[in-house]
């Protein structure tokens, strides 16, 4: 049975933030995008991401999992199915911290816009829906800086699982949560692992200030809000191509 989507959230006013970031110690900014595997958060950011771009603008783009450091011990890992809970949650922290200090905050501090696909957010709805404790995962990741933008797309749990069922050929050991013993069924514990970050997701809302956008909408018109949103929050020209002098 499908969940409900809540009501999209009324966006801050742009004027508070605004002041807010500016009394940040980097004059770049960040913007997250979060949500379970088949949101579509992906291909907003990416969208987002071309549309800068485009324009000219200081932007750097980051993704959950990705620094070379750490990249080679994860496959290994999961090659040879050797990760616990806790193993893997101290990877993507080790991940995450390696390129927290050689991409994200001298970025940051440089003048750029920041854009990353996922966030210390994953780490708290996954690794929890692993087992590990919120608290020790919040004091894990407490060097962070905070987001100047989090977009949560939410998609329904059945929406989301039969997006990447229907384009995956096969649900990877880990992805689907196999190492949790839920259900020997790949696709059926993919979908009860993905349940439980779902309700992760859902419960930091309001606590981590997250901007819910509606998964199922289309995608130009979740495009064109997500954009006006960042136009209102953060002051692009800051980050736009520096005018020529005549």
């Amino acid at each position: 049975m499908a969940t409900a989507i809540p009501d999209i959230l009324a966006v801050p006013q742009a004027a508070p933030e605004k002041a807010a970031a500016a009394k940040r110690e980097y004059p770049g900014a960040l913007v997250v995008v979060e949500g379970i595997d088949g949101s579509g958060k992906s291909t907003q950011l990416y969208l987002l991401k071309r549309w800068l771009e485009i324009g000219g603008y200081r932007i750097h783009f980051t993704e959950w999992n990705s620094s070379p450091l750490v990249k080679s011990a994860t496959r290994r890992g999961k090659q040879r199915r050797l990760l616990t809970p806790t193993t893997f949650s101290l990877l993507h922290a080790a991940d995450f911290a390696d390129r927290c200090e050689r991409q994200i905050l001298p970025l940051l501090h440089g003048g750029y816009l920041v854009l990353a696909d996922r966030y210390i957010y994953t780490a708290f709805a996954r690794d929890a829906a692993r087992g590990c404790s919120p608290h020790w995962l919040r004091n894990l990741y407490s060097f962070a800086p905070v987001p100047d933008i989090t977009f949560y797309f939410r998609a329904p749990l059945d929406v989301a699982v039969t997006r990447i069922i229907a384009g995956r050929p096969k649900l990877k050991y880990y992805e689907a949560g196999m190492d949790l013993g839920i259900s020997l069924d790949r696709a059926e514990s993919f979908r009860i692992f993905q349940e439980r970050i779902l309700n992760n997701y859902d419960q930091m809302i309001e606590t981590d200030r997250f901007v819910l956008m509606d998964g199922t909408v289309r995608v130009n018109k979740l495009q064109k809000q997500m954009r006006q949103i960042v136009g209102e929050q953060i002051d692009l020209e800051h980050f736009a191509p520096k005018k020529k002098k005549k």
